[in-house]
C-alpha cells in the first residue's frame, strides 16, 4: 500500500498538452505512452520520482532527469517464469500434436492417425540467451530430464554446473538440438539471428520456439526450413513486423495495436501452417505477471520514500 500518499489518477498519457494536472506531482507513476521531456519537464518544478510501469524507459529523457535531480525507476523484470512456461506450452502443443487434435476435434474427427507425438524426456533443448526467463526455461527443461545446451555472451559456470546444463556455440546449438528455443532481446545483432545460412545447420526435424521478438527469425527462411522439412514445427508468439509494439502492454492498452496484430496474423503465411502453433504475442499475459508490475511499482515508490531507492535506470 502507498501510506501517506495523496493519489490522483488520469486515464490519458501525460504529454505537453494535459502537463498540468500534474505540475503539483512530487512523483509521477506513467506508462509508455507519456512522454516526460523537454517539453514537459520545465512544468514539473516539484516532480522528484518517475516510475514507469514498463521495462523500456525510452519515453523519458533521462539525462534531462539526472540533470534536475530527478529519480527515475523502472519494472526490469515481472514475467520471467510466466515467459517460460508459455515456452513450453507452446513445445508441448506440437510435441503432442495438441493443436492439431483440437483442431480436428471440433470437425468431430476423433481419428488418431497422423497425431502420434514425440517424448520430451531425453531429447536435447537449446536455449539461446541464458538470461532470466532462459535460466528459467532451462530448470523447467531440467524437470522433464531434457539435455540442455545454452548459448550466451556471458556464461556462468557456477549455473552450469547447479542447474547441469552445458554452454555451447551459436553452430553447436543448432546442430545438436532438438528443440530450439529463442530468449534473446532484439537488437542489431540479434536481427535475423535464425536465417537462410543458419537454418542449414540445424539437425534435420527439429522444432522451433519464438517468444523473444518477430524479427529474431528471418521469415522466408522459416517458411522455406518448414516447407522443406528442415524443421518439422515451430511455436510462435511473435511475428515479424511486430517491432512498432514498443511494450508488451501495449496490446492492452491500444485497441489499433491489437486489431493490427490481427491483421497481420490472418495474413501471415505462417499462421495457416499445420505444423505451426501461434499465440498472439501473449507469454507475457498472466494475472500475476500484471499483478507484478503493479507491485514492483509500490516498491519503487516506497523505496524513494524510505530513502532506499530500488530499480534507478541510471
Amino acid at each position: 500500500m502507498l501510506k501517506g500518499h495523496v493519489l490522483s489518477f488520469y486515464s490519458e498519457p501525460l504529454s505537453l498538452d494535459n502537463v498540468e494536472k500534474a505540475e503539483d506531482a512530487d512523483i509521477l507513476s506513467i506508462f509508455i505512452y507519456s512522454k516526460v521531456d523537454a517539453g514537459t519537464l520545465p512544468k514539473l518544478l516539484d516532480l522528484k520520482l518517475i516510475v514507469t510501469r514498463s521495462t523500456g524507459y525510452d519515453h523519458i529523457d533521462v539525462q534531462a532527469c539526472k540533470e534536475k535531480g530527478i529519480a527515475v525507476c523502472n519494472v526490469p523484470s515481472y514475467g520471467e517464469n510466466t515467459v517460460a512456461e508459455h515456452t513450453f506450452a507452446l513445445m508441448l502443443s506440437l510435441s503432442r500434436n495438441i493443436h492439431k487434435a483440437y483442431v480436428r476435434s471440433l470437425q468431430h474427427d476423433h481419428s488418431i492417425e497422423g497425431l502420434k507425438g514425440f517424448d520430451l524426456k531425453g531429447k536435447t533443448l537449446g536455449v539461446v540467451g541464458a538470461g532470466k526467463i532462459g535460466l528459467h526455461v532451462i530448470r523447467i527443461a531440467r524437470a522433464f530430464d531434457m539435455r540442455v545446451l545454452a548459448f550466451d555472451t556471458r556464461p556462468d559456470s557456477f549455473l552450469s554446473e547447479v542447474l547441469g546444463f552445458e554452454y555451447a556455440s551459436m553452430d553447436e546449438i543448432l546442430r545438436r538440438s532438438d528443440i530450439i528455443t529463442l530468449h534473446v532481446p532484439y537488437n542489431k545483432y540479434t536481427h535475423h539471428l535464425i536465417n537462410a545460412e543458419a537454418l542449414t545447420k540445424v539437425k534435420k526435424g527439429a522444432l522451433l520456439i519464438n517468444t523473444s521478438r518477430g524479427a529474431v527469425v528471418d521469415t522466408p527462411a522459416l517458411i522455406d526450413a518448414l516447407d522443406t522439412g528442415i524443421l518439422s514445427g515451430a511455436g510462435l508468439d511473435v511475428l515479424e513486423g511486430e517491432e512498432t509494439i514498443s511494450e508488451e502492454k501495449q496490446l492492452l492498452h491500444e485497441p489499433q495495436k491489437a486489431e493490427a496484430m490481427a491483421d497481420l496474423a490472418r495474413e501471415h503465411i505462417l499462421v495457416d501452417k499445420e505444423n505451426v502453433v501461434y499465440t498472439p504475442h501473449i507469454a507475457f499475459y498472466s494475472q500475476e505477471a500484471l499483478e507484478r508490475i503493479l507491485e514492483e511499482t509500490v516498491r519503487n515508490i516506497n523505496g524513494f520514500m524510505a530513502g532506499k531507492t530500488v530499480n534507478s535506470v541510471y
